[in-house]
């Protein structure tokens, strides 16, 4: 893949951002994520690239756009497969919550398991933490793991996990082994990001979240020398098939190579409402902010962008 992809693929955040920033607390998740799928379609059509979607908005007949198997960029370019969530955290933009992101990541053509839309268990790490976690460990030995590996000791450690009934027992095992619980409502993919940098505050994730979620911040802990390892978790007979259709086993560990191959990708990441890592989009009048993140694995480059953009020439939305 070209460097030049990088800053491209931001402006694709940025837009899918500013759209779906229109509707922040209105209480229509829909309407924000159409709006943000519109727009991130919009800008991948100027991307000097050949894309696949991989992981997207669903299958052809359940999405307009940005459907699995939709071909994006000016068809001219390297080969690469895409995974976009147009908005990651629906509900947290419609409850003008925290930490939703406008997120995608790239990778040689191949090169991102096509997770289909169920559940995964996942274990994220930063840097300090890789090699000493396993999901399946019991709870306080990662813990432990954690603790040693970044020299502190668990009543310092902060696991982040979505606040769901099915985590009860994770948490009350949290609670027991005395580390500290950051819960959030929605957005796994900023939690596990969020291990990887101090400034956040966050050292773990664990529990369940959807799958593909699993693979895009599979992607953003590779770039920044991370680890997640994942398990799918089918609920019915149609995702178990679906399971035996990509050769992956029921209870099967998907570790980083499983997740994104090789030695390049890069994921960007623009902020739609304020969270730990990045800013949301603020409007100014005449303009907007943004302020995003993008990473290589390949060079190991974090950019964080803030950008400032003229309203001047763009129609603003209508919201009836």
């Amino acid at each position: 893949m070209e460097r030049s992809l990088t800053m491209e693929l931001v402006r694709v955040t940025e837009g899918a951002a500013q759209q779906s920033a229109r509707w922040l607390g209105r209480g229509k998740k829909d309407e924000a994520d159409d709006a943000a799928t519109t727009a991130m379609r919009e800008v991948f059509d100027t991307v000097p690239m050949r894309g696949t979607v991989v992981i997207g908005e669903g299958e052809m007949d359940e999405a307009p756009m940005l459907y699995i198997g939709e071909k994006l960029g000016t068809g001219w370019g390297p080969n690469v497969d895409v995974a976009v969530d147009p908005v990651e955290g629906t509900e947290i933009v419609a409850a003008g919550g925290w930490n939703a992101l406008a997120v995608l990541a790239v990778a040689d053509q191949g090169n991102l398991l096509h997770a289909p839309d169920m559940y995964m268990e996942k274990i994220a790490v930063g840097p300090e933490a890789v090699g000493v976690v396993d999901i399946n460990a019991p709870v306080i030995e990662n813990l432990k793991a954690v603790a040693k590996a970044k020299n502190k000791p668990i009543e310092d450690v902060v696991v982040t996990i979505l606040n769901r009934e099915r985590h009860a027992e994770i948490i009350k095992q949290i609670r027991e082994a005395g580390a500290r619980i950051k819960l959030i409502e929605a957005g796994d993919v900023a939690g596990a990001m969020n291990t990887a940098f101090e400034e956040t505050g966050v050292d773990i994730l664990l529990g369940s979240g959807g799958a593909p979620e699993g693979v895009l911040a599979a992607v953003a802990l590779k770039c920044l020398g991370g680890e997640l390892q994942g398990k799918l978790l089918p609920q019915s007979d149609e995702e178990i098939r679906r399971c035996k259709e990509m050769g992956v086993e029921v209870n099967q560990v998907l570790y980083m190579d499983d997740l994104v191959k090789g030695d390049d990708a890069i994921f960007a990441a623009t902020g739609i409402t304020d969270g730990e890592l990045l800013k949301g989009v603020q409007f100014r009048g005449g303009y907007a902010t943004t302020h995003s993140v993008v990473m290589r694995a390949k060079s190991g480059t974090v950019r964080f962008i803030e950008g400032r953009h003229s309203l001047a020439k763009k129609p603003n939305l209508v919201i009836k």
